[in-house]
């Protein structure tokens, strides 16, 4: 799903691009991380599974406390899930069994045509990839 068509065409809207942009995908260690080359840099996207919730929960909490300068996405925002953002372009949401990171710290603080914030793009792309999960048994 992070490297599916919803997240391609959403950043291709978001930024104006012509085409997808080239992606490498990898799975290691319960983690799929797909990276988005753009012009500018790289955005990374990764999704760790967990055993269950509650352990979801638990490495995404570990992940909060590490990160630098995390700022907890709250109200409406979070759409009901844990989730934190980073100064520095990240954004991380905790649902179900997974934790979605969507990493723009390799990118330029504005871009695109209309100057998009590294962070507004990287929680735009995580709601994107969020409404589009849905809870396996």
């Amino acid at each position: 799903m992070v490297c599916g068509d919803q997240p391609k065409e959403r950043l291709r809207s978001i930024l104006k691009l012509n085409s997808d942009p080239h992606t490498v995908d990898a799975w290691a260690d319960s983690t799929f991380t797909c990276t988005y080359h753009l012009a500018e840099g790289a955005l990374v996207i990764s999704v760790q599974e967990a055993a269950d919730k509650a352990s979801a929960l638990k490495y995404f909490t570990a992940m909060q406390a590490l990160a630098k300068e995390a700022s907890p996405i709250e109200g409406l925002a979070n759409l009901g899930f844990p989730a934190y953002e980073t100064a520095d372009g990240s954004a991380v949401f905790q649902k179900d069994s997974f934790v979605l990171h969507v990493d723009a710290s390799r990118l330029p603080a504005t871009l695109g045509p209309d100057g998009i914030t590294r962070n507004a793009l990287a929680y735009q792309l995580s709601t994107t990839i969020l409404a589009c999960w849905v809870e396996h048994p």
